[in-house]
């Protein structure tokens, strides 16, 4: 645990500390809620324990507050929980690879621990802040939780208080560097937002949340970065290395010359040699013309005269 606040930047624990604070108001709002709206005090505190997510619980509760069944309460939180499987797969590198850390780790997914692993690259500092974001929040939701259920008699109507509105704001404001920096995921999410909000009047809740992961199709069908620059290849005609010349053979590059065509010394408009080619022996500079050396066979007749 030591060693999670030492990783820690200074910006990175006060953005935490923050967005305790606002979760902690809604975990008030959310406490308040249910026992205003006649369930128990421990209800929303066992809820909390157990479930640990925001929006599921708001929405379990608004089932049950409106006459639904315990059943469809807990369908429509799991609707909305099934975001948090992408969730996983995006921290699954932070939690270790102990059976407890992982068990404990995929209990303090949320919104907020996943989008503070995200604003890093280093793995320890992925790490601490997943670690360090996920039970600063689970301790602060669970205690603003039971400060709300037990002042729910005496708020009242919490919609006045406007506390409703602090979650989707403090979500807003830790992605709002990555959708200002990064036009391809800003696309994405407006994207995803328009289809959320188009299907919110239609269909029940939870479910336009997940369609809005229809945003991700911009992300995976983006173009690719090209790997090679086609101004800085080399020109298909660009003589090699000299290094990559054979042995014994003349090559075109920086410690030769190419035989000059019209040379007092050798042949006249001798042809070129071809790309990555050693020069034929008669493009090389020759040497005068002189008598050709005599070979003649042992049987020669001329080898017995004196």
């Amino acid at each position: 645990m030591r060693s999670i606040w030492r990783t820690l930047d200074r910006g990175t624990a006060r953005d935490i500390a923050l967005v305790c604070l606002a979760d902690a108001l809604v975990g008030a709002s959310f406490g308040a809620i249910a026992v205003s709206g006649g369930l128990d005090w421990w209800v929303p505190v066992l809820m909390s324990l157990i479930v640990f997510a925001g929006g599921a619980q708001f929405a379990a509760i608004g089932v049950v507050l409106s006459g639904g069944s315990a059943a469809a309460a807990v369908a429509t939180g799991l609707v909305l929980n099934a975001r948090l499987l992408p969730f996983g797969f995006t921290v699954a590198d932070t939690l270790g690879r102990r059976a407890w850390t992982r068990a404990l780790g995929a209990h303090l997914t949320t919104d907020e621990s996943v989008a503070f692993v995200l604003r890093h690259r280093d793995p320890a500092r992925r790490r601490a802040a997943f670690w360090a974001c996920g039970l600063a929040l689970f301790v602060a939701w669970n205690l603003s939780v039971v400060a709300g259920a037990a002042a729910g008699s005496a708020i009242g109507d919490t919609d006045a208080l406007g506390l409703d509105a602090a979650f989707p704001a403090v979500l807003l404001a830790l992605i709002w560097p990555t959708l200002a920096a990064e036009p391809t995921t800003r696309n994405a999410a407006l994207l995803g937002a328009g289809v959320a909000v188009a299907a919110t009047p239609f269909l029940p809740a939870g479910v336009p949340v997940l369609l809005a992961l229809t945003g991700l199709a911009i992300a995976v069908h983006r173009p690719r970065a090209l790997t090679r620059n086609p101004e800085s290849a080399p020109a298909p005609d660009s003589a090699p290395d000299s290094a990559s010349e054979p042995d014994g053979g003349v090559g075109i590059g920086a410690d030769h010359e190419p035989a000059r065509s019209g040379s007092g010394d050798g042949p006249a408009d001798a042809p070129a040699a071809p790309h990555g080619a050693a020069l034929a022996p008669s493009a090389r500079a020759a040497p005068k013309a002189g008598p050709a050396p005599h070979t003649a066979r042992p049987d020669s007749p001329e080898e017995t005269r004196p």
